[in-house]
């Protein structure tokens, strides 16, 4: 028996159906051990010695899989082909020696680009050895997270409080966005003008000139900087005879783009399709692993973590015969196009992301997905087509025109491009960033010579603008060019800036947090080479000589700790007037931003005597005047929500109007935490804090009033009788009972938040059924829903990812989206009978059981909403809402559907009987052998889409499939059942 080690049960699923039945497949989810978050783990003072820790969900399928590892012949290590994959299979080897099951098996190592067959088949031929120069490349790189993260972080929270930590690439990504902040704070804009003349050939055909030269002299962008200048120019445009001087037009080509890497797909997808770059991973890797097309589970793209752009040769060879088919012969260039890169990692030596069968168009597949995976699916199909295609033919003109206004000569100039031949544009064009454009417009005819008729001349005012702020697409590139990272690092690291809150994310565009500035503040003042560009990017250069088997990973480790731990030994006995002094001069432009009467933008608006500064507080920084106590003047560091609040007669302060019952004066105010209401004045004044989701701008005295009278009885809580209130805490807005408290939704309204909507929460809550429970499931809370039809309770309960139903030994996880507090007991029968049955996780909102067996839900489709039920699927009426479609409405359209002989993948004469319900399920050793990834006989589902005909366009057009591509999918026969003895043996495997 051969065991196959992967780390993903997807994986494992997909390449089980490849190999025969001397081979078990197991999944390892993931890395099954890491560096536990405590001192020591990574000891310099013994060479750099690692203590790792498995966990005890690791531990377990660790167990399971040494256990397999004792009855087999062969250990084969088929994990991922980069320096994470290699990493995984060594951290099992390693736990697999520990436990002493290896004796004197084979243990190989097996790596493959793409989970097809051929491909899966081909890789167990050739096995090698583990990569130890990729390990240590792992290894040094996770040690150097660890120092860096464990060490830089206390240092943080001692001398910046309110930060959360630092991280080695995560810091100088943070100060990229940050740096782009403060040249946009510092910017000055400049006024020109530009002068354009709209002007008729001697056949009247229009076109536009720009004035480029007066007088001998050349005249740019920026050089007429004064209305005045612009006036005088116009005026002798307005009076100037025009005629052609000189005209040239050169012929050029554009040559399509290199097949797509890591970092370019996660920013095409940013452009095209709006994805973050961690979803756009997501998708790729779901992708890779597999989906079922024509019956058969295969992958549909190659390994997504890479820097290589070559594509193998059969790729480039089915690439050109795709093109000629699709497009003619004359999009086919004469010879293959190789591209390459002048990336320096090791993983250059991958292909580029590509489709693993490129004959599989677009419109084949997109049923077999969904809407988000088939929409990348396609960039990439066409990306890859596109970049083996003939390049595009152009013809780029250039008209110099004379002006002549008396005794002066101005010169303008006319710009135009024509397409001769589309060539891969006609697949594709890749999308722009800011301040990227071209002029693509067509030039009229006209010859030297020829004199010209003018229209109108455009004078226009023009102001210089900043550098545009970086887009998650855009901040990518950026590490990419500056060598910061790797492909496996920049979805993560750019999560990490959001979940710590020292970025934030509005209209597409990355904004620093004040939280994220003055920790690259502080880093860049006691830790500057850490922070370096240059320096990153050269630790990185180093990695990979490690993982190129040209450098000793221990002698980086050595050379960067002797700097690093200086750097750390330097800020023992730093002072926080230090520390205040460096944060106040480096972020001075954002804190303190000039006036535009030119007044002191220090002075403090109350006192008017003191200075204001930045100040250090329990719960982080605040701007603070230099005369406290006699003055209490704080504010938040960013000025710009308190702008309006700071002028008047009362600096900080806004009234908003008097409290009808009380007469007392209702204020907005700027404090150290940030914008709040007051009522009255006195020694203890009644405050709230502004909701986050309400703008100052935007509050009335009719809100302030509202928000003053929290907390405020909502409900009463249906077993206690005891009030459920609503209130606004340090965390943000919230409900309580008693000593209970969760928070509501951010785009709910603390002011009108209903009884029954406050109830959900305080119950879901005290259910436990809101976040994750570790431990004993038994003792987890609990709802019943109701006694299931087959007798027993179904009872719903909080799992360690997430709600879950339960029946007897049966559990069904709760669909992304679904509210556990307002699950009915037929919903829950119907997720339980899916799981019974072996049904793949249900997706979309359920909306009950069919009456033959089976969930029904209503899923958004790439052409529109639709029910489904098992491989049926029926699409709702243009004007029916999938919010408001009814359990009865979806069965009516499924009926109907099954009656005219549709279905979902699958195109049927006949719908095939739905599955009957389980009457119990398996056994409990079973149930553990399939989550272990072991191998099942399960049979195949007859999934083949619809056949297209080879004519058409490689684009799914319409919704609809003609009826006479519709052919009855051959029904799948059943596994032949493992004998006894082969089952208990898999049992215990």
């Amino acid at each position: 028996m051969n065991v196959v080690i992967v780390e993903s049960p997807a994986k494992a699923k997909t390449i089980n159906k490849y190999l025969g039945k001397d081979f078990e497949v197991y999944a390892s989810y993931g890395h099954v051990r890491d560096l536990p978050a405590k001192d020591g783990s990574v000891d310099p003072d013994a060479d750099f010695a690692m203590l790792w820790d498995v966990d005890a969900k690791s531990g377990k399928r660790l167990s399971d899989i040494a256990k397999a590892v004792k009855d087999a012949d062969r250990i084969i290590l088929a994990t991922d082909p980069d320096r994470e994959g290699e990493a995984i299979s060594w951290h099992v080897l390693e736990v697999l020696k520990a436990k002493r099951v290896l004796k004197d098996k084979r243990v190989e190592r097996v790596v493959f680009n793409a989970i097809t067959k051929a491909a899966v088949l081909d890789a167990m031929k050739n096995p090698r050895a583990i990569d130890e120069a990729l390990v240590d490349a792992y290894l040094a790189r996770r040690a150097l997270d660890y120092l860096v993260g464990f060490n830089l972080s206390p240092v943080l929270w001692r001398k910046l409080p309110g930060a959360r930590s630092a991280g080695r690439v995560q810091s100088v990504a943070l100060r990229l966005v940050c740096d782009r902040e403060l040249e946009i704070e510092k910017f000055v804009s400049r006024e020109y003008w530009s002068l354009v003349a709209h002007l008729k050939t001697k056949a009247g055909e229009p076109f536009t000139a720009r004035l480029v030269g007066a007088d001998g002299n050349k005249i740019t962008r920026l050089d007429i900087g004064a209305g005045a200048e612009a006036e005088a120019f116009k005026a002798a445009l307005d009076a100037a005879t025009f005629s052609v001087a000189e005209i040239e037009a050169k012929p050029a080509k554009r040559h399509p783009w290199a097949p797509f890497t890591t970092s370019t797909l996660q920013q095409e997808a940013s452009r095209k399709l709006g994805f973050a770059p961690a979803r756009t991973m997501q998708l790729a890797q779901r992708l890779y692993e597999g989906a079922e097309i024509d019956g058969e589970t295969v992958g549909l793209i190659t390994y997504m973590r890479t820097d290589g752009v070559d594509l193998a040769p059969e790729a480039v060879t089915s690439a050109r015969a795709v093109i000629g088919k699709e497009f003619g012969a004359a999009y086919v260039p004469k010879a293959p196009r190789k591209y390459t890169v002048k990336a320096k990692n090791a993983q250059e030596a991958h292909e580029a992301i590509r489709p693993t069968d490129l004959t599989r168009l677009p419109k084949h597949v997109v049923r077999a997905l969904e809407p988000d995976q088939a929409k990348l699916y396609e960039l990439i199909w066409t990306r890859t087509v596109a970049s083996q295609m003939e390049s595009a033919e152009l013809e780029r003109t250039t008209v110099d025109i004379l002006a002549l206004a008396g005794d002066r000569k101005l010169d303008l100039r006319a710009t135009g491009q024509v397409i001769r031949f589309d060539g891969f544009l006609r697949l594709y064009q890749e999308g722009r960033d800011d301040g990227e454009d071209e002029d693509s417009s067509r030039l009229p005819e006209m010859a030297k010579g020829e004199p010209l008729s003018k229209e109108r001349i455009d004078a226009s005012l023009h102001f210089t603008e900043p550098p545009p702020r970086f887009t998650e697409a855009t901040l990518v590139k950026r590490m990419e060019e500056l060598g910061i990272g790797r492909p496996s690092t920049y979805a993560s690291t750019l999560a990490v800036l959001r979940e710590r809150d020292y970025v934030r994310i509005d209209k597409k565009r990355l904004y620093p947090e004040d939280k994220g500035r003055l920790v690259t503040a502080f880093l860049e003042s006691f830790f500057t080479r850490y922070v370096e560009y240059d320096f990153t990017a050269d630790l990185e250069e180093k990695l990979d000589r490690v993982s190129n088997h040209e450098i000793d990973w221990k002698q980086v480790l050595r050379e960067f700790w002797t700097d690093f731990s200086g750097a750390l030994d330097g800020t023992k006995d730093l002072r926080t007037t230090q520390v205040l002094d460096s944060l106040n001069d480096i972020l001075g432009p954002h804190i303190f931003p000039a006036k535009e009467d030119g007044s002191n933008p220090r002075a403090c608006p109350s006192c008017g005597a003191g200075q204001l500064s930045l100040k250090l507080g329990k719960f982080g920084a605040f701007v603070g005047c230099s005369n406290y106590p006699e003055c209490k003047f704080t504010r938040t560091l960013a000025n710009a929500e308190a702008g309006e609040l700071a002028q008047g007669d009362r600096p900080g302060v806004k009234v908003l109007g008097l409290d009808p019952a009380t007469e007392e004066e209702i204020t907005l105010r700027d404090g150290r935490f940030g914008v709040y209401v007051q009522q009255g004045e006195g020694d203890k004044p009644k405050r709230v804090s502004l909701p986050k989701t309400l703008a100052p701008g935007d509050l009335t005295l009719e809100l302030a009033l509202g928000l003053l009278s929290l907390p405020r009885e909502v409900a009463r809580h249906p077993e206690t009788k005891d009030p459920i209130l609503a209130a606004i805490g340090r965390y943000g807005p919230y409900v309580q009972h008693g000593k209970t408290y969760a928070n509501i939704g951010k785009d709910e309204d603390i002011l009108t938040i209903g009884g029954n909507r406050a109830i959900d929460l305080i119950v879901a809550k005290e259910s436990g059924l809101t976040g994750r429970r570790f431990g004993n499931p038994d003792s987890a809370p609990s709802r019943v829903l109701g006694d299931h039809p087959s007798g027993g309770p179904v009872t719903i309960k909080a799992g360690r990812f997430g709600p879950y139903v339960n029946h007897g030994k049966i559990n069904a996880t709760l669909p992304g989206g679904s509210d556990p507090t307002t699950l009915t007991l037929e919903e829950g029968v119907a997720l339980l009978t899916a799981k019974a049955a072996g049904s793949v996780s249900i997706q979309g909102r359920l909306l009950g059981e069919h009456p033959d067996g089976g969930p029904i839900t209503v899923r958004a489709g790439r052409f529109g909403a639709y029910v489904n039920h098992g491989k049926i699927n029926a699409t709702l009426k243009k004007d029916a809402s999938p919010e408001d479609v009814t359990l009865e409405e979806a069965i009516r359209l499924i009926e109907e559907k099954s009656a005219a002989g549709g279905g979902g993948r699958t195109a049927k004469k006949k719908a095939a009987p739905a599955k009957k319900p389980a009457a119990a399920k398996a056994p409990a050793k079973a149930a553990k052998l399939k989550t272990s990834g072991a191998r099942t006989n399960g049979s195949a589902r007859a999934a083949a889409p619809a056949a297209v005909k080879d004519d058409e366009p490689p684009f799914e057009a319409t919704g609809k499939t003609p009826a006479r591509a519709l052919k009855a999918a051959p029904r799948a026969k059943p596994a032949a059942k493992a004998p006894a003895a082969k089952a208990r043996k898999a049992k215990q495997g």
